[in-house]
């Protein structure tokens, strides 16, 4: 059967990690619960065994090992045999990973806080700007000016270049057929290459000299 002892103080010097705990800590989330704590204090002990091995709070133990704390409050767990040990640290971490945000709620909430507090949530700078930055277009009737990439789905001009691609292959084919696609070119587009007759010509609506 396991039984928790009331409230204790642990020295951190004396508390032993668990080295299959497979819940890892980053330097940043380490610093985030040392900030935590600064603040308000160590509001959630850890919990040991009868011989100071870490069951649950290592990332807050690394905190205090930050923050040059000698104590922590913890909670001395006893009656657990191997299997339902393994079985206890991994839950104290994932049952919390199971519950979800009301968002309204919480954006509520975040907006109702300071700054500074907001920093202390344990949300990273980009999570807060996506959450508390207005929704696009909300009470505003203009539309959010769009570059032509953003119109098109393509940099402007990038298929109009006929020196490549797309163009390069289309002119392959009209020569293959006989076309010319340089006919016409210059001279304002006049017929038949242009030329001092030809713009003559053209003026008086004559294809050619024929006419």
């Amino acid at each position: 059967m396991t039984e928790f002892y009331a409230n204790t103080i642990a020295q951190v010097a004396d508390l032993i990690p668990y080295a299959m705990n497979s819940r890892t800590h980053s330097e940043e989330q380490v610093a985030q619960i040392a900030a935590s704590i600064r603040e308000f204090g160590f509001t959630n002990p850890v919990l040991i065994d009868e011989e100071n091995n870490l069951i649950a709070g290592h990332g807050r133990v690394l905190a205090a090992r930050k923050l040059g704390l000698g104590q922590v409050p913890a909670v001395v767990v006893t009656g657990l045999d191997e299997n339902r040990r393994r079985a206890l640290v991994i839950a104290d971490n994932k049952l919390a990973l199971n519950a979800e945000w009301d968002q309204e709620k919480l954006v509520v909430e975040l907006q109702a806080m300071t700054v500074d507090m907001q920093q202390l949530a344990g949300f990273s700078q980009d999570e807060l700007l996506a959450l508390l930055k207005p929704a696009q277009g909300e009470g505003d009737n203009e539309k959010t000016p769009q570059s032509l990439a953003d119109r098109f789905g393509i940099p402007p001009f990038s298929v109009f270049n006929a020196r490549e691609g797309w163009w390069q292959n289309r002119k392959r084919a009209w020569l293959a057929l006989g076309i010319k696609s340089e006919l016409g070119r210059g001279e304002q587009l006049i017929p038949n290459g242009g030329g001092n007759a030809s713009r003559e010509r053209y003026a008086r609506g004559k294809p050619d000299a024929s006419s």
